[in-house]
């Protein structure tokens, strides 16, 4: 095959795009997601998002006869070993291995992330009060830990690392408003549909990152750093249509309706067509919450 030929037949490869996969891992199931596309003319690059941690670049994917492979380095990952994967794209589905740097072998499945490209502006519903201060008989803890979220002095309160918090209605377009307080060095994180983290903690100075306060973890990065700093009550204004989301941070917008490319790692699951709830990260360090409303769009 010719240097143009081979170019065209990676322009056109059917595995470039955004795919949503679910792991069987070694006693549990989590959620993973793989984007492939062409940098320059025939070479496929991407980014993973595996259990945990942000967005990985991936240098180059090999792709031929309907089978995909690629390895990245260790990163969040116990082990020294390359993460490898391969897999087999049949009838839109990718099915294959994920080798882990630990050595272990898990099997996945996927499928083409949707689009969730709205053909109208949404029409909005009343407001839900998620949390009023007095109770919190709207949340459930998550699997994973014991909880550590009590109501104290009208707050919805992390005391110290333990289970994460979810409401227990799921939402699909909305707008949430939520004020935190984090501690010195203080990280928490609010997942929006369950599967898109926005940072929550205490940020360091300099310039922003996708994983600094205001960040779409991984992915999207703030404007600016408008942080108050630790100690101090600060406010999120979110809008989440779609794909397409829009953060104000203490009055200020940082990210102006931009795309969400998919899952953050900590997500709940990867069915992202689906409605989901909003969900608070309890694991890091003690945080607390209060004025958490939600408006959804009518569908």
């Amino acid at each position: 095959m010719s240097v143009s030929a081979t170019a065209g037949a990676q322009a056109g490869a059917p595995i470039i795009g955004r795919w949503d996969l679910t792991v069987e891992g070694s006693g549990h199931t989590y959620p993973s997601w793989v984007e492939v596309s062409l940098s320059g003319h025939s070479t496929l690059v991407g980014r993973f998002v595996g259990g945990g941690g942000s967005a990985r670049p991936i240098a180059k994917v090999t792709f031929a006869n309907d089978r995909v492979s690629f390895a990245i380095p260790p990163q969040w990952e116990i082990g020294a070993k390359d993460m490898q994967l391969e897999g087999t794209l049949a009838n839109d589905t990718l099915s294959g291995t994920i080798i882990t740097p630990n050595g272990e072998t898990h099997r996945f499945t996927g499928k083409r992330a949707p689009t969730l490209r709205r053909s109208a502006p949404p029409v909005w519903g009343a407001p839900i009060v998620l949390f009023d201060g007095t109770t919190m008989n709207k949340w459930e803890p998550l699997p994973g830990g014991a909880s550590q979220w009590t109501v104290r002095n009208g707050l919805l309160t992390n005391v110290k690392a333990g289970a994460n918090l979810a409401t227990k209605d799921k939402f699909t377009d909305f707008r949430l408003h939520l004020e935190f307080r984090v501690p010195k060095g203080g990280n928490s994180g609010v997942y929006l549909r369950g599967r898109h983290e926005v940072q929550v903690e205490d940020s360091p100075a300099g310039e922003p990152l996708s994983t600094h306060l205001g960040g779409i973890y991984g992915f999207l990065v703030p404007n600016e750093l408008v942080s108050k700093g630790p100690g101090v009550w600060q406010t999120y204004d979110i809008t989440l249509i779609g794909r397409r989301v829009t953060v104000v941070l203490n009055g200020k917008t940082i990210i102006a309706d931009q795309t969400i490319p998919g899952i953050t790692g900590g997500a709940l699951d990867s069915d992202e067509g689906a409605p989901g709830p909003i969900y608070l990260q309890g694991d890091h360090t003690s945080v607390e919450y209060r004025n958490i409303r939600i408006t959804p769009a009518k569908h």
